[in-house]
């Protein structure tokens, strides 16, 4: 049944007056639409359980190309790589298959280091360069990272974990990068009385303190330094004096890596 015209009919309000020849047409009893399907039909289902199939796919595609990515890395790459995991582990924030993953791309710094002959017994501390201070941490990353995975017999893990840090220790001895009093304690063991090993405790603490402050303070450094430059022309020629500041930056780099070598002793013992 359509609406009839009408004379009588109330006005519409304006701007609605253009409603009215459909209102004309269309019927009273509309039926309601229908309601859409709450539950997704088999062929729906059957997508998205492709879809899902295709992405695990392609994850697994992914990790297999940055394995083989891995595999063609210099040492420098491959440890920026493997200390980053390390960073991740140390915070909590990252699962078994990439403690894993670290573990693995520290064995292979670790075989690295050992082919190119990085270190020698015959060296100390004075005789590394900087660039090569890092890779004095890849046991004592690889002690850490090692210790973290998982598995039902525990003896093996923490057995391996404790001989990569002794090897960190050995190299850091060798290098003179232990200070005398606890290096004694290190060689005494347990045959030390109480007092000693309380004292010991407290000047390691304070080595630790001592450690922090100094990479935070390079720390800061490096960012008020930051700020300088960007607020130069980065276009601009080296003029004189900013020699000085690259010269700066190689010695607060070997600072920072000593300093974290020593944070890492006092954490090893």
């Amino acid at each position: 049944t359509s609406i009839p015209p009408s004379s009588s009919s109330a006005p519409l309000p304006p701007g609605d007056s253009a409603l009215l020849p459909l209102l004309r047409v269309l019927p009273y009893d509309l039926p309601p639409p229908p309601l859409p399907s709450l539950l997704p039909c088999r062929g729906a289902r059957w997508k998205m359980g492709e879809m899902e199939d295709v992405s695990n796919r392609m994850e697994a595609q992914l990790r297999v190309h940055a394995a083989e990515d891995d595999a063609d890395l210099p040492l420098p790459a491959l440890f920026d790589r493997a200390s980053h995991l390390h960073s991740l582990a140390s915070s909590s924030s990252i699962d078994q298959e990439g403690i894993r993953k670290g573990v693995d791309l520290l064995r292979r710094c670790d075989d690295m280091v050992s082919k190119l002959g990085l270190f020698s017994s015959n060296e100390t501390k004075e005789d590394v360069s900087t660039a090569n201070l890092k890779y004095l941490l890849v046991p004592y990353y690889l002690g850490e990272m090692t210790e973290q995975v998982e598995q039902e017999d525990r003896i093996p893990v923490l057995k391996a974990s404790q001989d990569h840090l002794k090897e960190f220790i050995s190299v850091c001895e060798a290098l003179e990068l232990i200070p005398e009093d606890e290096l004694q304690l290190y060689r005494q063991g347990q045959s030390e009385t109480g007092a000693n090993r309380r004292a010991q405790k407290v000047a390691r603490f304070k080595r630790q303190k001592a450690a922090e402050t100094k990479l935070q303070e390079i720390k800061e450094r490096k960012e008020r330094r930051g700020r300088s430059l960007r607020a130069t022309a980065l276009s601009a020629p080296i003029e004189a004096g900013e020699e000085d500041d690259l010269e700066a930056d190689g010695e607060e780099e070997r600072e920072a890596w000593l300093a974290t070598i020593s944070l890492a002793l006092c954490k090893g013992f």
